[in-house]
């Protein structure tokens, strides 16, 4: 079997790859990255020599690149991962967001159309489906709820999901769609929250936090949804879309006071900034379709993901701390300037 995984240098679709070489070690995987920002070829060095392992640098907008690419590879499933995903980003320059998301994936899609797909999977977010109200705890996100976007980030990828399916509906192409609550763990970028309070506290710097911190988010421990992702792809119903939920609710506030405490830093570090345009402020999903028909449950409590995830983040300094000053970005050129 051959998976090509787009997007495969950031956080999530590292991970991803990780967890199917270690899972399906006959599978070959073939990850494509464009490199942005917040690709850094140096997280999958752990995997770049192994035989059954591809990497491509390849914007998934580039027709005539992915279209050698999949007569090369001969592809059986393709998961897509590869987006613009920083809301703020989306906000200030909405145009590459437009351009990545929505035109990138059909590419991916007329890809599989022209050369035979058993799955084509499209990576989402509970972003498409804006938000809930603080004071009504007993709503949730299923996949019927209706899409109402607040940023041109979730704008982009609820149109490519629409796409996605449309896809299905007109031309039966074999795919799926997933949508997921907030990610943490290992290689998370560190403009996300998580992250930076973790690094913005090792350093005994402010941790901005928008308006008041009331603001909740679902967090999915990264393996969690990577475990989902595996049955999805192999067992989910084609055309259909799968919510993952982590069932693990927590205000901003609470997380980088939790942070703080973990780290022994005061609070005191605690700054509060003005607030994002169209924050949206309570997101929560239902996971039961997923759980009565592939089984899945997550597995990781948020007291002990973010512990192993603030442990990682010690271990690991190098990693972050090259991408806060930028000399990430000459690993590629260090691996693949002389070949």
């Amino acid at each position: 079997m051959t998976v090509i995984v787009t997007g495969g240098a950031g956080f999530i679709g590292s991970n991803f790859i990780f967890y199917m070489l270690k899972k399906h070690p006959d599978y070959r995987i073939v990850c494509v990255d464009k490199l942005t920002y917040a690709g850094n070829l140096s997280t999958l060095e752990p995997v770049m020599k192994l035989p059954n392992f591809r990497f491509v640098k390849l914007d998934i907008c580039d027709r005539e690149g992915i279209y050698k690419l999949f007569e090369e590879e001969k592809p059986d499933i393709t998961v897509n991962f590869a987006a613009e995903s920083h809301v703020d980003r989306s906000i200030e320059n909405p145009d590459i967001f437009l351009k990545t998301n929505i035109l990138g994936t059909a590419v991916l899609m007329d890809a599989c159309r022209k050369y035979g797909i058993k799955r084509y999977h499209q990576v989402s977010t509970d972003e498409v489906y804006g938000d809930l109200p603080l004071d009504r705890p007993d709503l949730f996100f299923t996949e019927d709820t209706p899409i109402h976007t607040s940023s041109p980030y979730s704008s982009s990828k609820a149109g490519a999901d629409l796409l996605v399916l449309s896809y299905y509906r007109t031309f039966d192409l074999p795919v799926t769609v997933s949508r997921c609550s907030n990610n943490y763990g290992p290689y998370h970028f560190p403009e996300k929250l998580i992250p930076l309070m973790i690094a913005n506290a090792l350093h005994d710097k402010p941790l901005p936090v928008y308006g008041k911190g009331l603001n909740v988010r679902d967090w999915l421990y990264v393996e969690d949804h990577c475990k989902a992702l595996d049955l999805i792809i192999h067992k989910g119903r084609v055309g259909e879309v799968y919510n993952i939920g982590g069932h693990n609710e927590m205000r901003n506030i609470d997380i980088v006071k939790l942070i703080c405490r973990e780290l022994g830093k005061p609070e005191s570090l605690i700054t509060y900034v003005t607030d994002r345009k169209g924050h949206d402020m309570r997101y929560a999903i239902d996971p039961t379709k997923i759980k009565n028909e592939l089984g899945w449950t997550p597995e990781t409590k948020f007291e002990d993901g973010i512990k192993k995830t603030i442990r990682w983040y010690l271990d690991n300094r190098e990693w972050w701390e090259t991408i806060i000053n930028g000399e990430y970005r000459d690993y590629y050129e260090r691996m693949y300037a002389n070949r």
